[in-house]
């Protein structure tokens, strides 16, 4: 492409040199005007194309694309509340939210009418902006390692919903968790985990949660939950998928609805 726009200049230039009698001949020939626009045309080509190339317009869509590709399964969880609220009705009153980020969606959850919310935050939260670090002050969110038994009594909650922390456990530490999630649990247990081969960029992730997440497939989880002594509670899938439907919303992360030990 570097090329192109030079040509066209070199025409221009020639063009000048002619005698005034050769315009009689101007069919024959390119218009100093159209090489004058071929020129410039040449020039936004390559400032354009020079410019995406370092990181400038292009680099920017790519990067935007990018991040609404890289939707966390937390994020997610936020994005669902309306279908949740449907699929649950009165065991949203009181809900526990366990998973990183788990701040933005106790402030959420907080807003809604006739909502108790409360959070377990897995990582480190020293990067947490002031809501964050308030929540945490007022014993709304806590800081906990969920490899070990959570600070609650047994059903604690109404709602446990989950996400963005099993995907970093190993099945040793799940057969600990998630009887753990149940056990504080009333009335069911959401779970929010990626699919298998999605792609996620993660700031610092191994620093972060100390191993890459292990994304599973669906039928690998309900082996676990089975083996778990976990059911799925259908009568909630079918109200979250109802409502899903209608309003055309398909989580990017696989959802479970499972019922609270008994």
């Amino acid at each position: 492409m570097s090329r192109r726009p030079v040509n066209p200049s070199r025409r221009t230039a020639d063009s000048g040199s002619i005698p005034f009698v050769n315009s009689l001949h101007q069919k024959s020939r390119s218009s100093p005007l159209l090489s004058i626009g071929l020129v410039l045309v040449g020039a936004f080509l390559l400032i354009g194309y020079s410019y995406s190339g370092s990181g400038g317009l292009g680099g920017g869509r790519e990067a935007l694309i990018k991040a609404e590709s890289d939707i966390s399964s937390t994020s997610e969880v936020q994005r669902a509340l309306p279908f949740l609220k449907k699929a649950y009705g009165e065991a949203m009153r009181k809900v526990l939210h366990v998973g990183p980020e788990t701040c933005s969606v106790v402030s959420k959850l907080i807003k809604e009418e006739d909502t108790e919310a409360w959070g377990v935050e897995p990582y480190d939260i020293e990067d947490a902006d002031s809501t964050c670090k308030s929540l945490v002050r007022k014993g709304i969110v806590r800081v906990a390692d969920i490899k070990f038994p959570l600070p609650y009594k047994a059903k604690s909650f109404s709602l446990v919903i989950v996400s963005d922390a099993l995907d970093y456990l190993s099945p040793k530490y799940l057969n600990r968790t998630l009887p753990e999630l149940a056990r504080v649990s009333m009335d069911g247990l959401v779970i929010f985990t990626g699919y298998p081969g999605q792609q996620r960029v993660k700031v610092a992730e191994l620093s972060k949660f100390g191993r890459p997440a292990k994304f599973r497939s669906s039928s690998w989880w309900i082996r676990y939950f089975v083996q778990t002594g976990l059911e799925e509670n259908e009568a909630a899938t079918k109200k979250f998928e109802q409502g899903a439907a209608k309003r055309s919303y398909k989580p990017s992360c696989q959802v479970f609805h499972l019922n609270a030990y008994h």
